[in-house]
């Protein structure tokens, strides 16, 4: 006797009646994800290029202000309405060539050479953190913590450090070590409210940056890891002791 289909034929007829059904949701589901995805992808891409054309208008033109600036100028008119920085603007050429020296031997030695990252000094950084367990020194080149004062925060957040890299490669490409170090000198912080070599000259010497000695060079540039604690503790023998090891090292510094 011939066997008549039974059950098998309609379970797999229902099987692909359920399968149809649901596909049309299956494809609007990827299509909107696709949608998302392509969303995602041009936001990220306007955001840089807005911040690289902010690099390409700062070759020429000087910062107004940096995202530290007014970071910090937030967190001093909550305590006081009326808090303003302190900020002055001066051309390379008004910048103590003692100073220049000095922030290169501090904070990077290595400036005139690279194309933006020492990875020797990276490393370094990387090893003694291992070691201690914690954060107790960077690796970053002028150029990066440039990038961060311009236009980032001071989070300590795989994102950040990405996007800081991709604006230090903007600013190694865009601008040469001359333009770099001089936007640097006039938008760092050197104290509560001090932004600028400028500023900082006037606010603990009473001088202009142009007129800063060996001496005076050297302990501002000691007092940039960590500005707004020295300025509270200005008699800092770590800080008087990192003074003459910069200014002792100073003679050797090559400056753009």
């Amino acid at each position: 006797m011939a066997r008549r289909p039974g059950r098998p034929l309609s379970a797999s007829v229902d099987g692909q009646t359920a399968t149809s059904a649901t596909d049309p949701a299956v494809r609007t589901l990827f299509r909107w994800t696709a949608r998302l995805l392509l969303l995602a992808l041009g936001a990220l891409l306007a955001w840089q290029l807005w911040l690289f054309g902010h690099v390409v208008y700062w070759k020429y033109e000087n910062p107004a202000e940096t995202s530290f600036m007014r970071l910090r100028l937030e967190q001093l008119q909550e305590k006081d309405a009326k808090a303003r920085l302190r900020h002055q603007w001066v051309p390379y050429d008004r910048i103590s060539i003692h100073l220049k020296r000095a922030i290169i031997v501090a904070e990077d030695d290595k400036f005139v050479d690279h194309e933006g990252f020492d990875w020797d000094a990276i490393q370094k950084a990387l090893e003694q953190n291992r070691k201690q367990g914690r954060v107790v020194r960077g690796g970053s080149t002028i150029s990066q913590q440039l990038a961060k004062n311009l236009f980032l925060s001071d989070a300590r957040t795989r994102t950040r450090k990405v996007q800081e890299a991709a604006i230090t490669l903007m600013l190694e490409q865009t601008m040469d070590k001359r333009r770099i170090l001089e936007i640097y000198l006039n938008v760092i912080e050197w104290g509560n409210g001090v932004f600028g070599a400028e500023a900082a000259a006037r606010h603990y010497f009473g001088v202009s940056a142009a007129q800063l000695t060996p001496a005076q060079a050297a302990r501002l540039a000691a007092m940039v890891p960590n500005p707004r604690f020295y300025d509270r503790n200005r008699g800092s023998r770590w800080l008087a002791r990192y003074t003459e090891i910069i200014q002792s090292r100073m003679p050797r510094a090559t400056v753009p």
